[in-house]
């Protein structure tokens, strides 16, 4: 058994996820419910959660805001949220789960799957990657972005990507300092992670960062040739909104 605490302070919605739990997730055992971050900051080290079930905007306390007050954080986190555009970003970059409100039991069990699949090793880093984004939102090129591997979580800035190569279903990304990561992730998933103006899926196998185009070499889809003369194709049907953008880029 899991033990969880529900955080969320609309009644309606926590009573509603209590029962999705106690119906569709046995393994889960609810120790409590907190209907504000400050009786959350009381309850946790008293109730000692292996599972935190977090509402993202609250009254008084944010979901994040709790998160920066707690001197310690020994448990996984599944945000839960309205459709926020801003929210969500942060959440993903920093490789965390979220079901977004009304919760559906059919996601629900998705995210308490992938949760018993996992282990807290990269924990921190992934909280850090977090609040470090929620500081940091007004200066994209401090924006950082929590990248699994095999052996946990690389925190990258998300400026020094150059482009990302799919590789199955792992994905090779290359920095601009020439180190290259292989991430535990498909590359749909790393473009809807990287979800920003200046990532362009240029082909089905890679995903660039614009930042980084040097010119474009004619072709039936042609190349991209991108920092230190690193050459990369570019599918038929994406040559159109390639050209597009990069004729709009600012000098």
């Amino acid at each position: 058994m899991i033990r969880a605490l529900i955080i969320d302070d609309e009644k309606h919605c926590s009573d509603s996820l209590l029962w999705q739990l106690k119906q569709f997730c046995p393994e889960i055992e609810i120790a409590g419910v907190c209907n504000s971050g400050e009786m959350a900051l009381q309850q946790i080290p008293a109730l000692h959660p292996q599972l935190v079930f977090l509402d993202v905007v609250m009254p008084g306390m944010s979901g994040f805001e709790l998160l920066e007050k707690l001197p310690t954080i020994d448990f996984d986190i599944i945000f839960t949220t309205a459709f926020d555009q801003y929210a969500l970003r942060a959440i993903k970059l920093g490789a965390l789960d979220y079901l977004v409100k009304p919760v559906d039991k059919d996601e629900l069990r998705v995210a308490i799957d992938k949760l018993m699949q996992k282990t807290k090793f990269g924990l921190p880093k992934q909280i850090a990657a977090l609040l470090t984004h929620i500081r940091q939102s007004n200066d994209p090129s401090f924006q950082k972005v929590a990248l699994p591997t095999l052996h946990g979580y690389e925190l990258v800035p998300i400026q020094d990507i150059v482009f990302c190569e799919s590789s199955s279903n792992y994905t090779n990304i290359q920095l601009n300092n020439g180190k290259k990561l292989l991430i535990s992730r498909t590359l749909k998933e790393i473009e809807e992670l990287l979800d920003m103006a200046n990532f362009f899926r240029v082909h089905n196998s890679f995903l660039v960062n614009l930042q980084y185009a040097a010119r474009y070499i004619k072709g039936e889809g042609g190349s991209l040739i991108l920092h230190n003369d690193i050459s990369v194709p570019v599918s038929r049907n994406k040559k159109d909104a390639l050209l597009k953008l990069i004729t709009h880029l600012s000098v």
